[in-house]
This record gives structure tokens, sequence and C-alpha cells, in this order.
């Protein structure tokens, strides 16, 4: 897992492209982008670390039948989960995420994105896909119960050949907006570092001796 700097916040991305390079990877690069550029101008120095599930596909069929993710996978989810903000992005398959990004999502722990600020997005051919990041993304993160930024970012085909600067609505405007958001719901929050409690500690970490627990009678 990458240190998070100090002083500073991290924003994880999760890309579920399928391709090398894809439209999926470019959308939530300019994401982070954007929160990234929002977040300087409140002041708060800022990490992105991708995650591009294409690359633990293997690990995660493995930990969907054993419940258990290990090595890079584990890093991954870590990564995530630890983050300050999350730029999660799709491609749409047959009116809906991918399986890979829902398989990714399913494997966290209950309650590791509570209060999180997510920044959802999608691409697509068309864009009457586009309301698959609200019937399907945006309610499975509020049953994580993630803080989901209002604007949702759909990026169709025509989006990125007319540059995505068509219109005071367009992909261009639609990501500065996004950014902004998700900038403003990290800003609202006490660093991650700062939110780890007694009750985040490695129960292991420190165990107790085994000398103590015999002559304690191991209560």
């Amino acid at each position: 897992m990458t240190a998070r700097p100090a002083g500073g916040r991290t924003v994880a991305v999760v890309s579920a492209g399928l391709g090398q390079p894809s439209s999926t990877r470019l959308l939530a690069d300019r994401l982070a982008a954007a929160a990234t550029a929002a977040l300087r101008d409140l002041g708060a120095d800022t990490e992105v670390v991708t995650v591009e599930l294409r690359d633990h596909a293997h690990r995660m069929v493995d930990a969907a039948l054993t419940g258990f993710a290990a090595g890079a996978l584990r890093d991954a989810v870590e990564t995530v989960t630890g983050a300050d903000g999350l730029v999660a992005v799709t491609p749409v398959f047959n009116a809906s995420y991918s399986g890979l990004f829902k398989m990714f999502f399913d494997l966290l722990e209950r309650g590791s994105l509570e209060g999180m600020p997510v920044l959802i997005g999608a691409t697509g051919g068309t864009a009457r896909h586009s309301l698959v990041l609200e019937h399907a993304v945006r309610p499975m993160f509020a049953y994580l119960r993630a803080a989901v930024a209002p604007t949702a970012v759909y990026a169709a085909s025509q989006d990125w050949g007319s540059g995505g600067s068509d219109g005071a609505d367009g992909l261009t405007e639609r990501v500065a907006r996004a950014g902004r958001e998700l900038a403003s719901l990290v800003a609202a929050r006490p660093p991650a570092r700062d939110r780890r409690g007694a009750g985040d500690a490695d129960p292991y970490e420190d165990p107790v001796p085994f000398e103590r627990l015999l002559a304690s009678g191991g209560q």
C-alpha cells in the first residue's frame, strides 16, 4: 500500500476498464485530476493512487471463492478503504456496471466505505446508457453508506470525439464540477489517518503473553 503523504490527502481511483488503454481509465484519470486540482485550491496536498481492476481479475475470482483477498489484491483493497476519497469508474455492459467492478466492491468488508466521499463515473457507446449511474452505481454506493458526490459523470463515444467541451454541460465542465464536489466532501472530513482510533487497531499486533494468560487463569 502506498504511504499517505504527511499533512495531505489520498484519493484512490478504481478503474474497471478492460482494454489497455481504455476510455474508462481515461475518464478516471480526468476525474482524479479535477479533484486533485480542486483540493489543491483548498490547500490540501493530494496523492492519487490508481487501482486497475483488470490487473486483479484472477485474484478477485479466487477471493470470491475463498472469502480471502491476498497479496496485491489485499493491497488494492487497503488502498481504497484507507483513502480520503474515491473515484470509481466502470464501463457499461448490458445496461449495468461491469461484473469486474461489482466483484471488487463485493469483496470489501461491511462498513469499510462508510462515510467515504465517492465520485462515480461510467463510459459507454451511447448517451442513452447514462442512467446506469443513477439506477445501478449510485444505489450500490448508497447501500455501502458512502457519501456520493451529486454530479455523476458519464462519457459516451461522442463526448471524446467532440473533445468533451461542447456546450455549457459538456464533458469538460461536468468533470470539473464533479471534481470540485469531491474535493469539498474530502476537505470537510478529517484526514483518514486522524480518524483511525483504537477500534481500528490490529488485535494481533500486541498479543498478551501466554505466561500472563496462564497466570490469570485464561481470563
